[in-house]
């Protein structure tokens, strides 16, 4: 399995002969987007790959489609170039595609293509906020993917989420060789104390439960709306014992690097 951090929520996986695009986000740096309820948040880094340079885009995995910093302009402008689009139930109704495919949690999809090994996308439970924020939050949700003849995920994207009971019960739960972790701390003026992603406190509580697989930190910087941001995560992982801190794997910008076999 190869990694290529874009920014933000955006990574490029490719796995048994498939290359996935998680969250495209590929506008420019400088606008602000609303978020609804009086939130916002400005765009401050670019992507270190242009779209015009990805090559071919297999699958698009969206862990929710109504946020400009999981799905802007320009990464919408992709959808319709990728054989499969999976995204949440009622993303897929908005979008109105015919390749989009609306997963609940624990529904999955299918995934077969010529040269290519099968892969079972499976949805996983997301919450974007706090209980009772489904208003700002919306449907979210992340995924599994694993190779047909494997016992157990190749990967585990969590999207955007805080850390719940459900997902600690998960990861507790789980074998996987990798897992790419939504961090940053998202809060708004708007809303008070309240975070709507895992801070870096939260990851390292989430890496321990998970016990297995190396962890790849992603959409904890580029946008003004992280509290808690690259800053926060880095001094959680540093005050991690070494089971937590070395498992993690820091991509480099806009690079692909091999993190499985």
């Amino acid at each position: 399995m190869k990694l290529t951090r874009i920014g933000g929520p955006t990574v490029l996986v490719e796995l048994a002969g498939w290359r996935i695009l998680v969250d495209p986000t590929f506008d420019p740096p400088g606008r602000r987007y609303g978020f609804g309820l009086g939130t916002s948040s400005t765009k401050t880094a670019g992507p270190f790959v242009a779209a015009p340079d990805l090559g071919p885009i297999d699958v698009i995995l969206l862990s929710h489609d109504h946020h400009a910093d999981n799905l802007d302009d320009a990464g919408r402008a992709l959808l319709p170039e990728a054989t499969h689009v999976v995204t949440t139930a009622s993303g897929a109704r908005r979008l109105g595609m015919v390749s989009v495919r609306g997963l609940r949690p624990d529904e999955s999809v299918l995934l077969e293509g010529e040269g290519k090994e099968t892969l079972r996308v499976l949805a996983t439970p997301g919450r974007h906020g706090p209980p009772l924020s489904r208003a700002i939050g919306g449907d979210v949700i992340g995924f599994t993917l694993r190779r047909q003849h494997r016992p157990h995920p190749d990967l585990w994207i969590s999207g955007d989420t805080v850390l719940t009971r459900e997902l600690v019960r998960i990861a507790r739960g789980m074998t996987v060789d990798v897992a790419i972790v939504n961090a940053g701390g998202v809060g708004f003026p708007a809303t008070g104390p309240l975070t709507y992603t895992m801070t870096g406190r939260d990851v390292v509580r989430f890496i321990d439960a998970l016990r297995s697989g190396v962890v790849v930190p992603a959409h904890y910087e580029g946008w003004s709306h992280f509290r808690d941001g690259e800053v926060g995560l880095r001094r959680a992982l540093d005050a991690a014992p070494p089971a937590v801190r070395d498992r993690v794997r820091w991509l480099p910008d806009g690079v692909a690097v091999e993190v499985s076999e």
